[in-house]
């Protein structure tokens, strides 16, 4: 009897493991499906988002530079081992985007939603993070 348990138990963790592994990859990649499309608005050369960046202050060349920096932090976002440090990269670039937005006049809900979302999904990642961030013995 003692057995069944055992294994009823060991089923129900592989279970646990296996939903927390999909919940992991979803929100990983809600992530990358935002940065991933507001990345290719930078990268793509249209005019409205030039014309756009133009009103912020920023020339092309540099708009597309920020595009390639964005998909950088993204792939270290998305790779587990380098997770925290795309992390830490998608969240400073979320904080330039609410400094620009504030600085212009503009709504700060969007980014400030997205950067929300981002810290959450890393929390839920990487626990490690939690623990040095409130100073806690892992």
């Amino acid at each position: 009897m003692q057995y069944l348990r055992t294994i009823n138990t060991t089923t129900n963790n592989m279970k646990s493991e296996k939903t927390k592994k999909i919940i992991y990859w979803v929100f990983t990649g809600l992530v990358s499906f935002v940065f991933l499309g507001s990345a290719s608005g930078k990268l793509s050369g249209n005019e409205e988002a030039f014309k756009m960046a133009a009103d912020f202050g920023i020339d092309a060349k540099t708009y597309t530079m920020i595009g390639v920096l964005e998909l950088i932090s993204l792939v270290l976002f998305i790779l587990p081992r380098t997770g925290v440090v795309g992390t830490l990269l998608l969240s400073a670039y979320m904080g330039g985007a609410i400094a620009t937005h504030l600085q212009h006049g503009v709504p700060i809900v969007a980014p400030s939603v997205i950067l929300t979302f981002v810290l959450l999904v890393s929390f839920y990642r990487f626990p490690e993070l939690v623990n040095r961030l409130l100073n806690r013995q892992s």
